[in-house]
């Protein structure tokens, strides 16, 4: 804090302090960013606002069981409700890399609330001494809280809050995106790949379904994380044993919250696993990061599809958004997928740390809640944002070249329908001389095979190939 900006002088347990004059935070906050000038990584908005509903929350049923005045719930939960709306955004200091439970932060909004509620009462910011405006931040805010459960519960609640009103609506609308792509293209007959080599045809179509598909199931892990991050610590205080919390305290707040934020929210029926461990935000991070790889396959597949244009696959053509290049002019780039493999990288990194936290809950607390936090939550924002540019910038853009169709009667594994005819043996030598030759399976399989042309068109008839059944044969590999 530089000499020249104008202070107050606020108190806690260790002491006097200066704080800015015109700051809503107190002594506790100031000290924790003397304390760690770490990093320019604060929380998000989204963590802010669950962190405030749950002090208006709780400020409202502990006035419900008789725990705090109607007046001071009355203040605290007004001003609680203004973080949520982001009027305290600036406020939240404190830097992710900090004390492991996240204390600092919590005590950070329990000051904010404090302070503003003593405005709200008629009195001045920092003004503890007993009258008709004292707010105590520990007393009042905090009461039947801890650090070790509000912000175990908050990490989890605001997952589940990108994860409903941001991630999930972006998948839909990428999920749409291909299956209408699936659609548009399910009469274009190309050849396929495995192994990066030639292999049975397949309708552009019905890749663009697997795509979809992929999403679809993404959305289901999604969901089934949500139903675990719906479980929350709130209600053990400092060890999961809940002392200093009125035994009805939690599970109202939990009502109350998914009331006002329209989720599935309750307290967990096991307190010692909640705080002690991270092991249901690891498993939803999992999921995520199974996401990020699927979203890596699909963008990796459209932009190696779109290749070229002239010496590349250029089965598709991408939507062209910007020159590609500073000394190739006419160059155009898959500028799009290669940002959304970007965001899948971000996010498998913050999963690996993610994973690394998960393994520092020791005896009765995880002490690496801040940046797991973060990371969650970073990832789930990225990916809700690069999913529907994805889908808009990209994905319903798409065109369909003739490029794929071209190379069907060229294709090598074609010969894999004339084996139920002829035997495995012999139609893995028509295809070794039509590469050689450099001609098609076709007139190869006609020279060397009994097979009249009518057969031959049927059993190389490449909309067949694309369906189930024996007619056309069948190869793994």
């Amino acid at each position: 804090m530089s000499s020249d900006v104008p202070t107050r002088i606020e108190r806690d347990s260790m002491g006097e302090m200066p704080v800015p004059a015109d700051a809503y935070y107190g002594a506790q906050t100031q000290r924790a960013v003397l304390n760690f000038p770490i990093s320019d990584l604060r929380f998000p908005r989204v963590f802010i606002r669950v962190l405030c509903a749950i002090k208006q929350a709780a400020a409202e049923t502990n006035a419900e069981l008789g725990l705090l005045e109607p007046r001071l719930a009355e203040a605290i939960g007004r001003a609680a409700g203004e973080g949520m709306d982001g009027k305290f955004d600036d406020q939240f200091v404190v830097d992710i890399f900090q004390t492991g439970s996240g204390t600092s932060t919590n005590m950070n909004a329990n000051e904010v609330i404090a302070n503003r509620a003593i405005e709200l009462l008629g009195g001045n910011r920092g003004s503890r001494s007993p009258g008709p405006w004292s707010v105590h931040p520990n007393d009042h805010v905090n009461t039947g809280q801890s650090s070790n459960d509000v912000i175990p519960t908050s990490m989890h609640i605001a997952a589940m809050v990108i994860i409903s009103e941001s991630l999930i609506p972006a998948l839909e609308e990428l999920q749409q995106g291909l299956a209408d792509k699936s659609n548009e293209f399910m009469d274009v007959i190309k050849m396929g790949r495995t192994h990066l080599q030639d292999a049975t045809p397949i309708r552009l179509g019905q890749e663009f379904a697997g795509f979809a598909g992929q999403i679809e199931r993404g959305i289901a892990r999604l969901n089934r994380a949500q139903e675990e991050l719906g479980e929350v610590a709130l209600g053990g205080t400092a060890v999961g044993t809940g002392v200093n919390t009125h035994p009805e305290f939690a599970g109202k707040v939990c009502r109350r919250l998914s009331k006002t934020l329209g989720l599935t929210i309750s307290e967990t029926d096991n307190h010692f696993q909640a705080q002690s461990t991270l092991d249901n935000v690891v498993a939803a991070s999992g999921a995520v990061r199974t996401l990020a790889i699927s979203l890596l396959k699909i963008a990796n597949d459209i932009r190696l599809l779109g290749s070229g244009p002239r010496a590349g696959l250029g089965e598709l053509a991408l939507p062209e958004i910007q020159p590609g290049s500073s000394i190739m002019p006419g160059k155009v780039n898959p500028v799009i997928p290669e940002s959304v493999i970007q965001v899948v990288a971000q996010v498998v990194g913050n999963d690996s740390t993610i994973s690394f936290g998960g393994q520092h809950g020791y005896f009765e607390l995880n002490t690496m809640m801040p940046v797991v936090a973060h990371n969650l939550l970073q990832s789930l924002d990225l990916l809700a944002s690069a999913s529907r540019n994805f889908t808009g910038q990209c994905v319903v853009g798409l065109e369909a070249t003739s490029r794929g169709p071209d190379s069907v009667e060229i294709g090598l594994a074609m010969s894999t329908a004339l084996t139920p005819k002829i035997g495995y043996d012999a139609a893995a030598e028509i295809s070794k001389e039509a590469f050689k030759s450099g001609r098609t399976v076709r007139e190869v399989a006609r020279e060397l095979t009994s097979l009249s042309d009518s057969e031959l068109d049927d059993l190389l008839d490449p909309a067949k190939m694309t369906e189930p059944g024996l007619g056309s044969g069948s190869a793994g590999g």
